[in-house]
């Protein structure tokens, strides 16, 4: 398989495995859309690293396979590449990108799902598309922009340029970056500390700011506030309210 889905200790990794590059081909997008949501649904899975190997996170979409492909075959296709990306990025708890090494045009789009990405001091990130007299078609030019600004944004889609991990970090594209030994187990660590956070309210968190992010501030303010009343009807409520009553900030044990 070229995706699989591993758990323990309530952390599922969604491991791209196709050598050498990761290229993200029809199987691979299909299949990562298959386990996103297997993840999504899975109680035992309580946060997910997105995860490539130490050489390479994906170097992009198999443009061999593209190349083949007329206007009326990505019409039909082009549906099914984002609805494989958005199922990453709705996931319904924590997600974190593992970055190492290439990062490029679908590769960044996978990355760009997570809630945050580590990476390795030698990754590069980009979405060269341009070069190809394309754009990108898996939310680059959606995604991107929410997160480091238009003008960034455009700087990267227009020219097709790669950043090093260092600028990744300084535009806001990446959000660590660490020695290229040590992104998985720190992106694996990150997941385990929220895995054992309550559920219902991360999902809440995650939910009530990517649902602000696309509308107005009142309907936003609208789905946090309901979210915010309907957690009072939870254990993880009762036991967090109580143990930081009881033993001080930080002490709670949720299920």
């Amino acid at each position: 398989m070229t995706v699989t889905l591993e758990v323990a200790e309530g952390v599922g990794t969604l491991r791209l495995d196709r050598p050498p590059m990761n290229a993200l081909d029809i199987a691979t997008q299909d299949r990562l859309k298959e386990l996103a949501e297997e993840a999504g649904r899975r109680d035992e899975v309580r946060a997910v690293v997105i995860y490539g190997g130490e050489r390479v996170f994906a170097a992009g979409a198999d443009i061999k396979e593209m190349q083949n492909m007329d206007h009326a075959g990505m019409i039909r296709r082009a549906r099914a590449l984002q609805d494989a990306f958005t199922a990453v990025a709705r996931i319904p708890k924590p997600v974190v990108a593992a970055v190492t090494g290439y990062a490029l045009g679908g590769g960044c789009e996978l990355a760009l799902c997570a809630d945050y990405r580590i990476a390795a001091d030698n990754a590069k990130l980009g979405q060269p598309e341009i070069l190809l007299g394309l754009i990108p078609g898996a939310g680059g030019t959606q995604r991107l922009p929410r997160l480091i600004g238009p003008s960034r944004a455009k700087d990267l889609i227009f020219t097709g340029r790669q950043v090093k991990a260092d600028e990744a970090l300084a535009i806001g594209l990446v959000d660590r970056v660490v020695p290229a030994a040590e992104v998985y187990e720190q992106a694996h660590a990150w997941a385990a500390r929220l895995a054992k956070g309550p559920a219902i309210a991360l999902r809440a968190a995650k939910e009530a700011v990517d649902t602000g992010l696309e509308t107005d501030i009142d309907t936003g303010l609208a789905v946090e506030r309901n979210w915010f009343a309907g957690l009072f009807a939870t254990e993880d409520r009762e036991r967090g309210m109580r143990s930081f009553v009881e033993e001080g900030p930080g002490k709670a044990k949720f299920v």
